[in-house]
């Protein structure tokens, strides 16, 4: 299949470019961040893009959302990369929306399918439970009580937990930390007795929580997916996320290459603009090139996410990887090239290496996804 997008993904690239664009530029994230923000986004944005079907991009059309893929989720978050618009579309439209479509029954899929594409309810995805993304460490204890389980246990980083409306938990029902076997995911209700909410607002400015379970009670109808056997849909879900949060990276490594070179044209030095210097010439050439090769193989994984998601994890790792990488150096590259005043706090490059950082940590960092390609290739 051709790496270039089809028209009709060109057009919602170009749909979901003019929105965030005016909507949401650098200036918006700064305001809210400014201002402490208790949401730490705008809701009425969230219900904009929820009317211009954005919430339900991966919403089957039987339940309101537009039935579309991985690759389209990728069109729309390198945009928000692009601007580092705050928002809840990676929680709730690309994350919780792909569990319930994937897993769900087809009273969880009419419960809350139809209120996601709405724009009508967040939701959060509870997996990491300590500072590196290891799902197979989970520790979260679900002990069956009565018709149903018995939770207890933490979760750290769960993007935009402190507002979701449901949580979608990973949890350990059987066997022991580092085994696929055993773990089960959960639909639970923040507001359910036992469970304590704390936000937590990231360097980026971006917003997470810490969210404790003590004896919290959900029955067996909560259960997503089947009991004991969850790490496949686990898998397949966080798969999607890190194909949407790279593509994220490639929009924020554009934005940020794109004013540095700006930039360079601008500032001048001994008579003449610092992009005369062939030294910085080159260096932007490369950085060019990099990201114009991790934009062909973030948009190759989300392919093989729409094709066969089960065959897709060795793209998946490759194109995470590589967009942290990509973003890092694109970060580190448009700070050291704005001098000194690329670390000060009117400059935007600082808040796109803080999101970049971020980013590369969100469900697995370089180092966790070379570690996965080589078991995947018995090295």
């Amino acid at each position: 299949m051709a790496l270039v997008l089809t028209e009709e993904q060109s057009m919602l690239r170009d749909s979901a470019h003019g929105l965030i664009s005016d909507r949401a530029p650098v200036s918006h994230l700064r305001q809210l961040r400014d201002s402490n923000d208790a949401t730490g986004f705008s809701r009425e944005l969230w219900k904009t893009f929820a009317e211009m079907g954005f919430a339900g991009l991966l919403v089957p059309e039987e339940f309101g959302g537009s039935g579309l893929g991985a690759v389209e989720a990728g069109v729309v978050m390198e945009e928000i990369g692009r601007s580092l618009m705050p928002s809840p579309f990676l929680s709730t439209a690309v994350l919780a929306a792909s569990a319930l479509a994937r897993g769900g029954s087809a009273a969880q899929k009419s419960d809350y399918l139809p209120k996601i594409s709405a724009g009508s309810l967040l939701a959060a995805f509870a997996v990491d439970e300590g500072p590196k993304h290891r799902p197979l460490k989970t520790t979260l204890q679900a002990a069956r009580s009565g018709n149903g389980f018995r939770l207890n246990g933490a979760k750290a980083l769960v993007v935009d937990g402190h507002v979701a409306d449901l949580l979608i938990v990973a949890a350990r029902t059987t066997g022991q930390a580092g085994e696929r076997d055993g773990l089960t995911l959960f639909l639970v209700d923040p507001k359910t007795r036992g469970i304590a909410t704390e936000r937590t607002i990231m360097v980026d400015s971006h917003n997470a929580a810490r969210i404790e379970f003590d004896d919290v009670e959900v029955n067996a109808d909560h259960v997503l997916g089947e009991v004991d056997q969850g790490f496949a849909l686990l898998e397949g879900v966080l798969n999607i996320g890190r194909g949407a949060v790279a593509s994220e990276m490639v929009g924020l490594s554009e934005e940020v290459f794109g004013r540095t070179v700006s930039y360079l044209k601008e500032r001048k030095q001994f008579g003449k603009a610092i992009g005369e210097f062939q030294a910085l010439q080159h260096r932007a050439a490369q950085l060019y090139i990099d990201i114009e090769i991790t934009r062909a193989a973030v948009l190759k994984a989300q392919q093989a996410l729409d094709g066969d998601i089960s065959g897709a994890a060795a793209a998946v790792a490759v194109a995470k990887a590589r967009a942290g990488a990509t973003a890092t150096r694109a970060v580190q590259e448009g700070v050291q090239m704005h001098g000194g005043m690329g670390m000060t706090d009117q400059f935007d490059i600082g808040f796109f290496m803080k999101r970049a950082r971020v980013c590369e940590e969100l469900f697995g960092d370089a180092n966790f996804h070379a570690d996965q390609l080589a078991r995947m290739k018995s090295y």
